[in-house]
C-alpha cells in the first residue's frame, strides 16, 4: 500500500483539505499567505505616499511659498 493511500485512510474526511496554522486558530495557510502579501503591498504603498509627501513638503511647498525653509 502506498503512502498516499495510507494517509487517505488515516485522515478520512480531512484528506485533501487545507490545515489550519494552529489547531485552535481557524485561519488556513493560504489565508495567512494572502495576509502577508496584502500587508507587504500596503507597506510599499505607505512608503510611496511618504516619499511623495516628503517631496511636496521639501521641494514643492517652498517653491510655491507655502512654507519657509531656513
Amino acid at each position: 500500500m502506498g503512502d498516499a493511500k495510507r494517509r487517505k485512510e488515516s485522515l478520512g474526511d480531512k484528506y485533501g483539505q487545507e490545515e489550519n496554522i494552529l489547531s485552535w486558530l481557524p485561519i488556513k495557510k493560504s489565508q495567512a499567505r494572502q495576509f502577508v502579501n496584502l500587508s507587504t503591498r500596503g507597506a510599499w504603498v505607505g512608503i510611496g505616499l511618504l516619499v511623495a509627501y516628503w517631496v511636496v513638503v521639501r521641494f514643492l511647498g517652498p517653491s510655491l511659498g507655502w512654507w519657509e525653509v531656513n
